[in-house]
């Protein structure tokens, strides 16, 4: 059964940085491409930033700049460090795999859409003080 677990989110001042975990368990992490979502309270599931397995990452306009990630494919991990965070940040933060997906063209198929992620772990609260 894949599992995924998140980790490390907290109370912040705006500014401030935090680093989330994505921790992976019965499946091998290699062989997906992991997003990052979050969900504000009465809004939609928001797709933040994905990576392949071979580290090519999609961002969304708005954390680009502040949020990077990262993967580790032997601790079975992938991080998203967060830094200038916003009020507007505010959300729980969940990880999500896809099974990696090579294309004609030579590359890993990338996603920001939830729909198309099929393993969810558990979220992670983030708060960001004004």
């Amino acid at each position: 059964e894949v599992q995924l677990q998140a980790s490390g989110g907290g109370l912040v001042q705006a500014g401030g940085s935090l680093r989330l975990s994505c921790t992976a368990s019965e499946f091998n992490i290699g062989d997906y491409v992991i997003g990052w979502f979050r969900q504000a309270p009465g809004k939609d599931y928001e797709g933040l930033s994905c990576i392949t397995s071979d580290g090519s990452a999609l961002y969304i306009d708005s954390v680009k700049g502040r949020f990077t990630i990262s993967r580790d494919n032997a601790k079975s991990t992938v991080y998203l460090q967060m830094s200038n965070l916003k009020p507007e940040d505010t959300a729980v933060y969940s990880c999500a795999a896809l099974r990696g997906l090579w294309m004609p063209g030579g590359y890993y198929y990338k996603s920001l859409s939830p729909a198309e992620y099929s393993y969810w772990g558990q979220g992670t609260q983030v708060t960001v003080s004004s």
